[in-house]
C-alpha cells in the first residue's frame, strides 16, 4: 500500500472557465482535519444487474485515499465484491464549501499490517476497530452491517471538485471553488 497522495495526470474546469480548483485544496477537505466541517459521505456501487446502489458511509482519508469499510454480507460489499468501480461523494462545509465525489476501484486491504494501521487510525476517528488479519471487528454500524469487516482502499482514477452547497450565498462568488475535473489515471472509461 502506498503513502503518497496521488497526483492528478490532467486538472480540468467543468465549466470551461480557465479557472480550477487545485488538487491540494480537495485532499485538504478529504483529510477530515476539521471534524466540524465533515458531513456526509456517500458510497455509490453497481449490483450485478446494473442497478445503482447509493448508501451513507464512514469514509476517511488516509494515506492518499478514501477508505471504508463494509460487511462482507452487505449490499455494497456483495457488489463489491462482483464489481470494484465505485464512487465516494462528500460535502465539506468549511467555508466556502467544497463537495467532492472521487471515482474509482475499491480494492480490500489484504495485508495485516496495512489492515491494522488503517484500523488505528479509524480508531482515532472514534470507531474501534480490532485487526484480525485481513478482518475487523468492532462495534456493529448500521451503515457498515455487521462485523467481521473488510477495510477497502478506494483507488482514484478520477475526482471532482464543485461548490458546495452549504451556506453557499454567504460567500462572495469569486471566493468559491471552481468546479473542477481531476484525472488520476490515463486508462479509464469516460
Amino acid at each position: 500500500m502506498t503513502n503518497d497522495e496521488p497526483t492528478p495526470t490532467r486538472t480540468t474546469s467543468l465549466t470551461g472557465d480557465e479557472r480550477t480548483t487545485d488538487w491540494t485544496d480537495a485532499t485538504d477537505r478529504l483529510s477530515n482535519a476539521d471534524p466540524d466541517a465533515y458531513s456526509h459521505s456517500w458510497l455509490a456501487t453497481v449490483r450485478p444487474d446494473g442497478r445503482p446502489h447509493l448508501m451513507p458511509i464512514i469514509a476517511f482519508w488516509i494515506e492518499g485515499a478514501y477508505h471504508f469499510v463494509a460487511g462482507a454480507g452487505t449490499r455494497k460489499g456483495r457488489n463489491i465484491a462482483t464489481n470494484a468501480w465505485c464512487a465516494i461523494g462528500t460535502e465539506n462545509r468549511a467555508l466556502p464549501s467544497l463537495d467532492i465525489v472521487v471515482e474509482g476501484r475499491a480494492v480490500p486491504l489484504e495485508d495485516p499490517s496495512d489492515v491494522r494501521r488503517v484500523a488505528e487510525a479509524l480508531g482515532k476517528g472514534g470507531w474501534p476497530l480490532e485487526a484480525r488479519g485481513s478482518e475487523v471487528h468492532g462495534p456493529h454500524t448500521q451503515v457498515a452491517g455487521p462485523p467481521p469487516y473488510r477495510i477497502y482502499r478506494l483507488e482514484a482514477t478520477r475526482a471532482y471538485g464543485l461548490p458546495g452547497n452549504f451556506r453557499m450565498f454567504e460567500v462572495e462568488p469569486d471566493e468559491l471553488p471552481k468546479a473542477t475535473r481531476w484525472d488520476f489515471a490515463e486508462d479509464q472509461p469516460s
